[in-house]
């Protein structure tokens, strides 16, 4: 079973939602869609799922073209980031609806509904009805008929976003296990950098209706293919500036220089992007953090074991004009930053991608 898409795009009036996309999508792991909120993520499976009509395109699941087949008939799930369930339903009955849609015989319906509420561990609660409920509950109602109706593709929309921490590292966790081994294409769409690196598998990283790169989740993080792609998979932002290569020197305003090696050296002279996530800018200077960077501290946050410091930049003057860029740094342990303070910063610079003034990446 393989989901695939070709050339699909859709339009709302004159506005094109989503730009020209292909994927294949396969069983085996997640397929992970990520981006910020307004990337297209929802639009997107929206349109497999046959919820939304396409501009263009076709849509094959296993082969055959399912671009005019209803939802029904596509035999999908969808889990909203919302508790979907029927109110005056059962638990019991709300997992079992679809199944009794389609028909099925009771013995087969019992059978579904008691593998899926001993998996998602609502055994207890099979005759209770949504309201009785947790948040959390009620959401593994929604994966427990996803489960029960054993669908050829599975999309779920940023299901974990309205549950609390602790529900959502549990489920989280889980979810690789829920669906292992079903056969089924599953679709998660996420706004979160992090929870795409725990569900592994592949990813394609999404930004203004487009899909900027596709592959193996640890790979594309290490490796963007374009600015766009570093954008989307980082969090907090990834630092960005221009630079200016000369020789094997790079040159960040009139302050900041250092010297290059490896494939950046060889690059042609003339203005880059680069990029550096933020836990290769820190507090303290070390052998690999070794570019001193000087910045007015904006804003400060203390998660845990970690310490980011939001930053200006100041990058010098240009035409009589100071230059300046919003950089985080983020580090391990507690920092006493001050805000309004001049702190100075230190940069791995061999952390550094760069990229051409077109987006694609140089080195």
């Amino acid at each position: 079973m393989a989901l695939e898409l070709r050339n699909v795009t859709k339009r709302v009036g004159a506005i094109e939602h989503i730009k020209d996309t292909s994927l294949l999508l396969e069983p085996g792991h997640f397929n992970v869609l990520l981006g910020a909120t307004g990337s297209g993520k929802t639009s997107l499976i929206k349109l497999m799922a046959g919820l939304d009509p396409m501009a263009s395109g076709q849509v094959l699941m296993e082969g055959e073209d399912v671009s005019q087949l209803s939802t029904q008939k596509r035999n999908i799930s969808l889990v909203h980031q919302f508790f979907i369930n029927y109110p005056h339903m059962t638990v019991y009955d709300n997992i079992a609806s679809p199944l009794k849609v389609a028909g099925m015989a009771k013995s087969e319906i019992e059978d579904r509904v008691a593998e899926a509420a001993k998996i998602l561990q609502l055994e207890p609660m099979l005759q209770r009805r949504p309201h009785e409920l947790s948040g959390g509950q009620q959401q593994r109602c929604a994966l427990a008929r996803a489960i029960a109706k054993e669908s050829r593709a599975v999309f779920l929309d940023e299901p974990l976003a309205n549950l609390d921490y602790k529900l959502r590292e549990e489920l989280r966790d889980q979810l690789p296990e829920l669906f292992a081994g079903r056969g089924a294409v599953v679709v998660y769409a996420t706004s979160e950098p992090e929870e795409a690196l725990l569900l592994g598998g592949k990813t394609a990283l999404m930004r203004d209706g487009h899909v900027t790169q596709f592959g193996p989740t640890a790979e594309i993080y290490r490796n963007p293919e374009n600015l766009d792609a570093a954008r989307v998979f980082s969090d907090p932002p990834i630092n960005t500036a221009t630079v200016i290569k000369e020789g094997t020197t790079a040159r960040l305003g009139s302050r900041v220089s250092w010297q290059l090696s490896g494939d950046a050296a060889g690059l042609s002279d003339g203005p880059y992007s680069i990029a550096i996530r933020p836990y290769h800018v820190l507090p303290t200077a070390s052998p690999k953090a070794s570019v001193r960077l000087a910045g007015q501290v904006q804003v400060t946050e203390l998660s845990g074991s970690e310490s980011s410091a939001h930053f200006d930049l100041g990058l010098g003057k240009t035409s009589g004009s100071e230059l300046h860029a919003n950089w985080v740094s983020l580090s391990a342990g507690v920092h006493p930053y001050e805000i309004g303070e001049m702190h100075d910063f230190y940069m791995d610079p061999s952390a550094c991608y760069f990229f051409a003034p077109d987006g694609s990446r140089a080195a």
